[in-house]
């Protein structure tokens, strides 16, 4: 696919510089260094400033939101995560920040579909305010939203595998935050990274769209599924389909993929052919499922749509559509 990585999260072009994460001298000395730079993340939100929240804020890693604790039992997330190197060598961490209680917390607001809150600690300068990153992902420039997309997914994956997997013995951050080590089994773990199908389902000049309990009115996506072990991206892209749908597909192509840290997904792009347009939806997978055409997506993307939404901005089903209304998915 010929825009592949123009898609969010994608082509952010970081450094990640990974031969670092396991020198300990140099990271000692980059932390110290007057370049280096912390994107504090607060219960996902990473720490954004601008008239439209459309640029990160990176703080000196002495600042006293980059100092804020993560909540968990050892305030472990602390140790900052080393994301890589910006421009001119300068290293760039994150930080979990979400032990911090602001005052008047909306719990409900956070829950939200689309959680339109913001957050501004005390100690930082007006403006500069944490945001969902879903509200704001398309705002920034590919490089930050890489770095943001990142922090979330690392910290995030702190946060829930805090036991190893082997022992259940509490398991201790190393390699710069890019691995966890069990201290009782001696037992690795690495940042886990779940594969999701999402699919581009044609038949002739129709795209099969579904959509899920829960969602604003009239919204509508293509359908999506976990890969399973022993699986194939074709084999997962049919078998979720016709469970989902009952539609058969045939030929399947990959066109492209997007990380996704919701929490922590790594989503496959394809487009697959039906063999029919017969539907039969499973009320357990989804709410809905209907063939539109070329000319009704066009009108849902321009808002004119009398009962459709679009795929929510940014998300790789948004993308896929946009491409294939374009006709650039070669």
């Amino acid at each position: 696919m010929r825009n592949a990585e123009t898609v969010t999260f994608g082509g952010g072009g970081l450094e990640r510089a990974a031969h670092l994460r396991g020198d300990a001298a140099a990271l000692a000395d980059m932390i110290q260094s007057p370049k280096a730079r912390v994107l504090p993340i607060w219960r996902g939100k990473p720490l954004v400033h601008g008239e439209r929240l459309n640029s990160l804020v990176l703080l000196p890693p002495g600042h006293p939101v980059a100092q804020l604790p993560s909540g968990g039992p050892e305030q472990e997330a602390q140790d900052m995560v080393f994301l890589g190197l910006l421009e001119d060598d300068a290293p760039v961490f994150a930080s979990d920040i979400s032990g911090w209680v602001p005052d008047e917390l909306d719990e409900e607001a956070l829950g939200q579909f689309l959680d339109r809150s913001e957050q501004q600690h005390p100690d930082l300068e007006p403006g500069q305010v944490f945001a969902e990153l879903r509200r704001i992902m398309t705002r920034l420039s590919p490089l930050e939203a890489e770095l943001a997309a990142t922090a979330k997914a690392i910290l995030g994956w702190h946060v829930t595998h805090r036991f190893c997997a082997k022992c259940g013995h509490e398991s201790r951050i190393a390699m710069a935050g890019w691995q966890r080590n069990c201290p009782s089994c001696s037992a690795s773990h690495f940042p886990r990274t779940d594969p999701v199908v999402i699919m581009l389902i044609t038949h002739g000049d129709s795209v099969l769209m579904g959509r899920s309990p829960g969602w604003p009115e009239g919204m509508y996506s293509l359908l999506a599924g976990f890969v399973e072990p022993g699986e194939t991206l074709e084999a997962a892209v049919r078998r979720e389909v016709l469970e989902e749908a009952g539609v058969r597909v045939g030929e399947v192509t990959y066109l492209s993929s997007q990380p996704w840290p919701f929490p922590a997904s790594l989503m496959f792009g394809c487009a697959g052919r039906a063999l029919s347009r017969d539907i039969t939806i499973d009320p357990e997978e989804i709410e809905d499922a209907v063939w539109v055409t070329r000319s009704e997506m066009m009108q849902a993307f321009a808002g004119d749509h009398p009962t459709m939404l679009p795929a929510r901005k940014g998300a790789i089903a948004h993308f896929l559509l946009q491409n294939w209304l374009a006709d650039t998915l070669d």
